[in-house]
Protein backbone atom coordinates (compact mmCIF):
# COMPACT_ATOMS: atom_id res chain seq x y z
CA UNK A 1 0.00 0.00 0.00
CA UNK A 2 1.13 3.42 -0.94
CA UNK A 3 -0.42 6.65 -0.01
CA UNK A 4 0.84 10.08 -2.11
CA UNK A 5 -0.95 12.78 -0.46
CA UNK A 6 -1.27 16.41 -2.99
CA UNK A 7 -2.50 19.27 -1.95
CA UNK A 8 -4.15 21.61 -4.67
CA UNK A 9 -5.77 25.12 -3.22
CA UNK A 10 -8.40 24.07 -0.32
CA UNK A 11 -8.63 20.27 -1.78
CA UNK A 12 -6.78 17.53 -0.51
CA UNK A 13 -6.21 14.68 -2.47
CA UNK A 14 -5.16 10.99 -1.58
CA UNK A 15 -3.95 8.68 -4.00
CA UNK A 16 -4.19 5.35 -2.67
CA UNK A 17 -2.07 2.64 -4.58
CA UNK A 18 -2.31 -1.45 -3.54
CA UNK A 19 -4.75 -3.31 -0.97
CA UNK A 20 -6.62 -1.62 1.33
CA UNK A 21 -6.85 -4.21 4.42
CA UNK A 22 -6.36 -4.06 8.50
CA UNK A 23 -2.58 -4.73 7.67
CA UNK A 24 -2.54 -0.96 6.69
CA UNK A 25 -5.56 1.32 7.73
CA UNK A 26 -3.59 2.28 10.32
CA UNK A 27 -0.61 4.06 8.34
CA UNK A 28 -3.07 5.53 6.09
CA UNK A 29 -5.62 7.03 8.75
CA UNK A 30 -2.44 8.62 10.07
CA UNK A 31 -0.86 10.04 6.81
CA UNK A 32 -4.38 11.50 5.43
CA UNK A 33 -4.74 12.69 9.28
CA UNK A 34 -1.66 14.48 9.33
CA UNK A 35 -2.34 16.93 6.71
CA UNK A 36 -6.40 17.21 7.64
CA UNK A 37 -4.80 18.78 10.82
CA UNK A 38 -2.50 21.28 9.34
CA UNK A 39 -6.20 22.22 8.40
CA UNK A 40 -7.72 24.33 5.26
CA UNK A 41 -8.59 21.30 3.11
CA UNK A 42 -12.22 21.60 2.21
CA UNK A 43 -12.76 18.89 -0.41
CA UNK A 44 -11.19 15.55 0.86
CA UNK A 45 -10.95 13.79 -2.90
CA UNK A 46 -10.08 9.87 -2.34
CA UNK A 47 -8.21 8.69 -5.84
CA UNK A 48 -8.55 5.40 -5.51
CA UNK A 49 -7.12 4.17 -9.68
CA UNK A 50 -4.46 2.46 -8.06
CA UNK A 51 -6.20 0.31 -5.59
CA UNK A 52 -6.50 -3.47 -6.23
CA UNK A 53 -8.37 -4.70 -3.38
CA UNK A 54 -10.51 -2.96 -0.43
CA UNK A 55 -12.16 -4.86 3.03
CA UNK A 56 -13.86 -3.14 5.70
CA UNK A 57 -11.06 -1.62 6.74
CA UNK A 58 -11.49 0.92 3.80
CA UNK A 59 -15.09 1.91 4.92
CA UNK A 60 -14.13 2.69 7.87
CA UNK A 61 -11.05 4.85 6.73
CA UNK A 62 -13.27 6.96 4.09
CA UNK A 63 -16.03 7.31 7.16
CA UNK A 64 -14.00 8.54 9.76
CA UNK A 65 -12.14 10.91 7.29
CA UNK A 66 -15.99 11.98 5.86
CA UNK A 67 -16.47 12.62 9.60
CA UNK A 68 -13.30 15.09 10.12
CA UNK A 69 -13.79 16.92 6.55
CA UNK A 70 -17.51 17.67 7.48
CA UNK A 71 -17.24 18.36 10.99
CA UNK A 72 -14.78 21.69 9.61
CA UNK A 73 -17.62 22.50 6.52
CA UNK A 74 -16.02 20.24 3.88
CA UNK A 75 -16.83 17.56 1.75
CA UNK A 76 -15.70 14.01 -0.13
CA UNK A 77 -15.30 13.24 -3.29
CA UNK A 78 -14.23 9.84 -4.62
CA UNK A 79 -12.53 9.47 -8.09
CA UNK A 80 -11.16 6.53 -10.15
CA UNK A 81 -12.57 3.32 -8.91
CA UNK A 82 -12.73 0.41 -10.53
CA UNK A 83 -15.78 -1.53 -10.61
CA UNK A 84 -14.73 -3.58 -7.86
CA UNK A 85 -14.12 -0.97 -5.39
CA UNK A 86 -16.91 1.06 -6.97
CA UNK A 87 -18.85 -1.65 -5.66
CA UNK A 88 -17.46 -2.10 -2.64
CA UNK A 89 -18.34 1.76 -1.95
CA UNK A 90 -21.79 1.99 -3.48
CA UNK A 91 -23.04 -1.79 -1.35
CA UNK A 92 -21.45 0.21 1.88
CA UNK A 93 -24.11 3.65 0.99
CA UNK A 94 -20.41 5.51 0.46
CA UNK A 95 -21.78 7.28 -2.48
CA UNK A 96 -25.46 9.06 -0.03
CA UNK A 97 -22.20 11.29 1.79
CA UNK A 98 -19.51 11.13 -0.78
CA UNK A 99 -19.55 12.72 -4.29
CA UNK A 100 -18.53 9.94 -6.90
CA UNK A 101 -16.57 10.55 -10.53
CA UNK A 102 -14.39 8.26 -13.03
CA UNK A 103 -12.32 10.87 -13.75
CA UNK A 104 -10.88 14.74 -11.77
CA UNK A 105 -12.84 17.36 -12.27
Amino acid sequence: MNVTIEKCGDELIAALAGEIDHHNSKQIREAIDAELERGGYKLLTFDLESVSFMDSSGIGIVLGRYKVVSKRGGRLRIINANRRVERILRMAGIFSIAEYRQRRA
